[in-house]
């Protein structure tokens, strides 16, 4: 049996955190409390030191290294959060850090880790590759080993997300938070239940990247064959030992979302937020938006990072205003004559779709002679807006195919 941490753990790690991490605040969010009819907060942890909670779990962790290990160096792998966590918190403590990070790590992740002072290996398609050349590193050369979520110390460091929430918000009733290898809401359920028995914890885990589902009907970690998701800060292949250890004996649900949710969860955020988070930061208002767990209000939902990278924000913004039936790629099917092309554009107009690009093709093999394929993309108000400019098309004559969002 694995020993769970406890609250003495949890405690111990805040003071060792009381001049490092900043005390992030609790925000209301009005779209969400409309909609599930009672006060819902957003914890803003993307406001974190390094942009994202973890750096309150690898600063626990190296601060409990020995002398003699410090010198030896640190090192770890993730996809970006835990590396600047390590990194920030290295630095702070004089450790010497090396970061393992997959070769498609955003850019922008890449360079805040060097910023901090790390020296950063880019090895693997995945972080569990680069977890297998971190712990290589680690054997060759003395380095510590920090694993990003499961070691007692890193699950202590992050809990103290759930003391900072109890005093934020004393008549909790939920504290929702997405979910990767398990060490944030490990942390969280330690904390939370130790206090208030009564609170439900629930973990949200990307469709594309569920590990936990699986690993609980099994009643072990299970690895999964393969993964992909936009939220790269919870792609995480297997739970770990002592992480599976809390969330089956701690955890009340886990429930996961697709990756349309959140991008739709990421553009609200943004749009009536003002929020800027990462995908995986928006993993538990994607849940709540989508209904797809019961909570009982007052609600608190992690926003766990906000280290995005700007191209990735604007794809996942198009994403989610798709999602949302804001914004249109259809393909039209039309007579190629003269006049043709304005017809189209001026009927789209008359029903106050706004054309963002327009594609004219005549090269397809299905296309018959006299005939030309036009693409657009068009930006409407809602999903009814998009139905009535289709329906109108559609009315008009036009063969008319929508691409789906993705």
């Amino acid at each position: 049996m694995t020993e769970l941490v406890g609250l003495a753990e949890v405690t111990t790690a805040r003071k060792l955190l009381a001049e490092v991490v900043r005390a992030t605040p609790l925000e209301p969010s009005r779209p969400l409390s409309a909609a599930l009819g009672g006060p819902v907060w957003l914890k803003c942890e993307h406001l974190q030191r390094a942009g994202s909670y973890k750096v309150r779990g690898a600063y626990v962790r190296i601060a409990r290294l020995s002398a003699a290990e410090r010198d030896r160096g640190v090192v770890a792998a993730s996809a970006g959060n835990h590396a600047q966590g390590v990194a920030l918190a290295a630095g702070l403590l004089g450790a010497a850090a090396t970061v393992f990070m997959p070769v498609g790590a955003p850019l922008p992740k890449v360079a805040a880790t060097k910023g901090y002072g790390a020296r950063v290996e880019l090895v693997g398609n995945t972080v569990d590759e680069s977890l297998v050349a971190a712990e290589d590193f680690a054997n060759r050369t003395g380095a510590v080993f920090i694993h990003p979520f499961d070691h007692p110390d890193v699950i202590a460091g992050q809990g103290t997300v759930a003391l900072e929430i109890l005093e934020q918000c004393p008549d909790v009733q939920t504290i929702i938070a997405g979910v990767g290898g398990g060490g944030l809401i490990s942390g969280i359920a330690v904390a939370a239940k130790a206090q208030r028995p009564d609170v439900r914890v629930i973990g949200v885990q990307a469709a594309g990247a569920a590990a936990f589902p699986a690993s609980l009907r099994a009643g072990e970690p299970v690895r999964l064959p393969a993964y992909a998701t936009i939220a790269d800060g919870i792609a995480v292949g297997c739970p770990g030992e002592i992480t599976f250890a809390h969330v089956s004996k701690l955890v009340d649900e886990i429930v996961t979302v697709p990756d349309e949710d959140i991008s739709r969860a990421l553009l609200m955020l943004l749009e009536r937020g003002k929020q800027v988070v990462e995908p995986a930061g928006a993993a538990a208002v994607a849940a709540l938006m989508s209904e797809a767990v019961a909570v009982r209000p007052p609600v608190v939902a992690v926003l766990s990072g906000g280290n995005i990278d700007p191209l990735l924000m604007l794809r996942v913004i198009e994403h989610g205003l798709a999602s949302a039936g804001r914004f249109l790629r259809i393909t039209v099917r039309c007579a190629d004559r003269p006049g043709q092309l304005a017809s189209l554009l001026g009927l789209i107009a008359e029903h106050r779709g706004n054309v963002v690009d327009v594609v004219h093709q005549r090269q397809n093999p299905h296309l018959r002679l006299g005939e030309v394929e036009v693409a657009l993309s068009v930006e409407t108000r809602g999903a009814e807006h998009s139905d009535r400019l289709i329906g109108a098309l559609r009315g008009s004559g036009y063969q008319v195919d929508v691409a789906q969002p993705g």
